[in-house]
């Protein structure tokens, strides 16, 4: 009987929080902006993800001969880089490198982040002193300058170039986190918990997260726009992804001298990064107005 009052408590609040998160969807469908920068994201995702069955030309593929071409060649739709590699295939296939290494440490520093700044915020007292501290710390640097550094010390590479981005994004977050769950600690229902014995982690788990995962979600979406660009520019500045793989930031850097030749060929990686991550940048501003969350 008890487990059955139980449910029917439990119940009520499933499909609140369904509701809730079906009005979002809701809201951001009848958004044209979220749709459209949906669109234009799924095309790229899509496109990155299906581009081995594109019938697309083999992006590492090289000719001196077809070097520099201009857009509207025959066979080669946008023309080709300055190893005559064509242009479309290895912008195409340049999506998966750049979204990857754009989205993932958002991804990480989230789970990190969102993590200790929730025991920060909860915990408080010593251990609170303890973690934010010591995010501190990373504050001191620009995030520019601070994954430039890491990236530099740790070394170009498709893995160490994620690492060093998420070291970057954490800090921030953490403190969003912290934020959010101390203004939450201080409800009176997680006193009333509290007061019937509850263990601290089952508090967190229950009464704690469900309430602050909302704003810290938006933060963290509001982030992979500029994540996406320091990545792009690690590449640019050669200590990101290596040559001659397929990334847009590294595109723009092997096309830089070509500007004075066809500055088309070299506007167009710099048009995908630019395009994408205003994208990104309004839907995150899309959703965070779908979830109605205040400063």
């Amino acid at each position: 009987m008890a487990l059955a009052d139980a449910d029917d408590l439990l119940e009520p609040v499933s499909a609140a929080r369904r509701g809730y998160w079906s009005g979002v969807g809701h809201r951001l469908l009848r958004d044209p902006v979220a749709v459209a920068c949906m669109t234009v994201l799924a095309l790229v995702l899509l496109g990155a993800i299906f581009a081995p069955w594109l019938g697309l030309a083999d992006p590492y593929k090289s000719s001196m001969i077809l070097r520099l071409k201009p857009p509207g060649t025959p066979g080669h739709l946008l023309g080709t880089d300055e190893q005559g590699r064509d242009l479309l295939a290895r912008l195409i296939y340049g999506g998966r490198l750049t979204l990857l290494i754009g989205l993932m440490p958002v991804v990480l520093a989230f789970f990190i982040g969102a993590t200790l700044g929730i025991v920060a915020g909860y915990a408080g007292g010593l251990l609170n002193t303890i973690i934010m501290r010591t995010v501190d710390v990373f504050f001191a640097f620009p995030s520019v300058l601070l994954a430039i550094a890491i990236s530099g010390a740790l070394g170009a590479g498709i893995v160490n170039s994620p690492v060093s981005l998420t070291i970057v994004f954490v800090p921030p977050i953490t403190r969003v986190a912290e934020a959010v769950t101390s203004g939450v600690r201080a409800l009176d229902y997680i006193d009333a918990a509290r007061a019937t014995g509850g263990h601290p982690l089952t508090v967190i788990r229950v009464h704690v997260v469900g309430n602050v995962l909302s704003p810290i979600f938006v933060y963290a979406t509001s982030l992979t726009s500029v994540c996406m660009i320091l990545a792009a520019g690690l590449s640019f500045l050669g200590i990101g992804v290596r040559p001659p793989e397929p990334e847009w930031g590294l595109m723009l850097n092997t096309l830089r001298a070509a500007i004075y030749v066809n500055p088309w060929l070299s506007a167009l990686p710099g048009a995908m990064i630019f395009m994408t991550s205003l994208c990104l940048n309004l839907l995150s501003d899309s959703v965070r107005s779908a979830m109605n969350v205040k400063d």
